[in-house]
């Protein structure tokens, strides 16, 4: 009775060990998902953003730090940052408003899906399953499974206050970002038909804007 006691406490040792080499930490799978985005050298793709309203357009992204948003909702709404300057068009103002950008802002919030963003957050956020390890559904009424992370602020500094991402585990491309900022504003921005390397000249982050819209220049701070 001893040596059977003993080895059904070894059977239960063997099969905890191997459970365990089956766990894959919350930390190595985002950085198994910030390698693979090191990997990209550009990417298109539909964007939707929710916040006080609801947006949709075409997101384009080159390394290093290039990002242009073409808008169909609002119609004609474009976001551009060539690296030193934000640029929006706001056709229904016709207004174009214009940021400098210094060189150490890490532009929180624009980048969230690339790869400096994904560096940022790993640095700066403590990152845990939402849920577990096991993909679960994208939402409610999706069939689509996905890896829910949570990452929170190691200090009170940090623009977010809490960010959610859900990526997809065959593709580690990141699905669905929740973020909420320190003043309780929930951005939440969803990415479909991602469309990988295709070689995105740079001139399509140059924007000129119409003529005959007024430009705002330095508008985060003027009075």
């Amino acid at each position: 009775m001893k040596h059977f006691f003993m080895a059904g406490l070894a059977a239960c040792f063997c099969v905890s060990v191997l459970s365990a080499q089956n766990i894959t930490t919350a930390g190595a799978f985002f950085q198994s998902v910030s390698e693979y985005y090191g990997t990209i050298n550009d990417f298109e793709a539909n964007i939707n953003i929710t916040a006080d309203t609801t947006m949709s357009g075409t997101v384009s992204f080159k390394r290093p730090n290039l990002l242009r948003i073409d808008f169909s909702k609002p119609a004609e709404q474009v976001l551009v940052f060539n690296g030193d300057m934000l640029t929006i068009y706001l056709p229904g103002m016709e207004t174009t408003l214009q940021q400098s950008v210094p060189a150490s802002s890490d532009q929180a919030g624009m980048n969230l899906a690339t790869p400096q963003g994904l560096a940022l957050m790993s640095r700066y956020y403590s990152i845990g399953y939402e849920i577990n390890q096991n993909p679960v559904p994208l939402d409610e009424s999706s069939n689509e499974q996905v890896i829910k992370l949570v990452l929170y602020p190691k200090n009170s500094s940090e623009g977010f206050r809490l960010i959610k991402l859900a990526v997809s585990p065959d593709t580690k491309l990141i699905r669905r970002v929740e973020a909420t900022s320190t003043q309780g504003q929930t951005f939440v921005f969803l990415f479909s038909n991602y469309r990988l390397n295709q070689n995105i000249p740079d001139q399509r982050f140059v924007y000129d804007s119409p003529s005959s819209s007024n430009n705002l220049n330095n508008f985060l701070f003027s009075e």
